[in-house]
């Protein structure tokens, strides 16, 4: 773990989250009291019904002749049943919501991977290894991309993926790296601080950070914290891929796939 950048190795501990079982019971308590109010209630109904028995006997008589002549009440129904046919617009207004529905939660699904077990394929690269201070770290990577590129744009040599970082050791002041660029044809003439090689391999943890240079000692942090969680242990070197061109994206939209090779 000594090797990540500015890694914070304490623990963090979380603040234990309050129950709210004592204010659900409190809400529970109100409606229980209301439920005896209620019981009595239904008492004088039953009450009621025994009267109304003995004159729904005569009721019946009288009321069962004008039960058939009140036929306009089919009438009346038929006339709403068909002319409303509120169905077929309900069913046609949720059809045209329903793909704007369906439509939203695809963004939500974007999310990055967080330590995704992956197997790096080793890539033929051309490299120039580096020193940086860690207040000049990102000036200093920037430095050694434009070195790079401006030997493969003299031959005409074209980028076979995307730039890298591979650190090699860090401390409390600094750090030593490659910084490597793939390619599928081999430059020529290279001066001295430059040399062809193969990009690690093998397996790996993947994230992924976005923002600026400066804010990924919290995604390093984030990343010791799952090492730690999952018992994993990482090798000495990391590798910074940079998905976004950091000779032409501001530096606080970079988007970086960061890779930790396990032992």
């Amino acid at each position: 773990m000594s090797t990540f950048r500015r890694l914070v190795l304490a623990a963090l501990i979380p603040a234990a989250a309050l129950s709210l079982g004592l204010s659900g019971a409190l809400a529970q308590s109100p409606s229980q009291s209301q439920s005896p109010s209620q019981s009595p209630s239904p008492a004088p109904a039953a009450s009621a019904s025994p009267s109304l028995a003995p004159s729904a006997s005569p009721a019946p008589a009288a009321s069962a002749l004008p039960a058939p002549v009140a036929t306009p009440s089919p009438a009346v129904s038929a006339s709403p049943a068909p002319a409303a046919s509120p169905s077929p617009a309900a069913s046609a207004s949720p059809s045209p919501s329903a793909p704007a529905v369906a439509a939203t939660p695809a963004p939500v699904q974007t999310a990055d991977p967080f330590g995704l077990e992956t197997t790096l394929e080793p890539k033929k690269v051309l490299m120039i290894k580096g020193t940086a201070n860690w207040d000049s770290a990102f000036d200093t990577l920037v430095d050694a991309f434009k070195a790079l590129n401006t030997l493969l744009d003299k031959q005409g040599i074209k980028h076979a993926g995307n730039a890298m970082i591979v650190y090699t050791s860090t401390d409390d002041t600094g750090f030593t790296f490659l910084a490597e660029i793939p390619i599928d044809q081999d430059p020529q003439k290279l001066p001295k601080d430059m040399s062809i090689g193969r990009s690690p391999e093998g397996k790996a943890l993947k994230f992924v950070h976005r923002g600026s240079y400066d804010n990924m000692d919290n995604t390093y942090e984030a990343i010791t914290n799952h090492l730690d969680d999952k018992r994993l242990e990482a090798k000495d070197t990391f590798i910074e891929e940079y998905l976004t061109d950091p000779l032409k994206t501001a530096e606080d939209k970079l988007v970086i796939n960061v890779f930790v090779p396990l032992k």
